[in-house]
C-alpha cells in the first residue's frame, strides 16, 4: 500500500513540474502548421484550375467532393463536376482565382476544416467557403461553395435582375 502511495504521489509531483502551457502551445503550433497545409491546398487548387491542370485539379477533391457553383442549380458530386468542368479544361479556359483573404478553422480531432476565402475572380470578388477533410495524410476539399459577392447598395437591382429566373426555379423544386 505504501508503494503504491508513493508512486501516485512521485506521479503528481512530476506532472505538476511540466509546464501547464506545454501540450496547449504544442497544440496551437500543430492548429498552424495544419492551416499552412490547408492554405498550400487551396492555393494549389486553384492554380491548378488556372494552369488546367485537370488531374491535378480533381486529385485535390475527394472522391465524394460535392461543388457548388454560382447558379442555383449547380449542386454537383465530382463526377458530375469534372464532366461540366472538362471541355473548360481541355480547351485550356478553365478559371482563375486568387485568395485575396482567408480564415481556417480547424476541428478539434485535426482531421477536417473549413474555411471561407475572398476570391479574385474573373467574375470580379466571389467568396468561396468550404470543407476540406484529411485522406491519406494529405488535405482534400470535400465541400465547397462559390458565390459572387454583391455590394449590399446593388441587391434589390440583382434580386429584379433574376427575379424571372427565381420564379421558375422556386416552382419546379415546389413541384418535386
Amino acid at each position: 500500500m505504501k508503494n503504491s502511495a508513493l508512486k501516485i504521489l512521485f506521479v503528481i509531483a512530476f506532472l505538476t513540474m511540466l509546464p501547464s502551457h506545454a501540450q496547449v502551445k504544442d497544440s496551437e503550433k500543430n492548429k498552424t502548421a495544419i492551416r499552412e497545409r490547408i492554405d498550400e491546398t487551396l492555393d494549389s487548387w486553384h492554380l491548378a484550375a488556372s494552369n488546367t491542370e485537370f488531374d491535378k485539379y480533381f486529385g485535390l477533391m475527394t472522391s465524394d467532393a460535392v461543388f457548388i457553383g454560382t447558379d442555383a442549380t449547380e449542386n454537383w458530386t465530382a463526377e458530375e463536376f469534372k464532366k461540366f468542368a472538362r471541355p473548360y479544361f481541355d480547351a485550356g479556359k478553365a478559371w482563375n482565382f486568387t485568395s485575396l483573404e482567408r480564415y481556417i478553422y480547424v476541428h478539434q480531432n485535426s482531421k477536417i476544416a473549413w474555411f471561407d476565402e475572398l476570391l479574385d475572380t474573373q467574375m470580379g470578388i466571389c467568396r468561396g467557403s468550404g470543407v476540406v477533410a484529411k485522406e491519406n495524410g494529405t488535405w482534400k476539399i470535400h465541400h465547397y461553395v462559390l458565390s459572387i459577392a454583391v455590394p449590399n447598395e446593388n441587391v434589390e437591382e440583382l434580386t429584379s435582375l433574376k427575379s424571372e429566373f427565381d420564379k421558375n426555379l422556386i416552382s419546379e423544386l415546389k413541384n418535386k
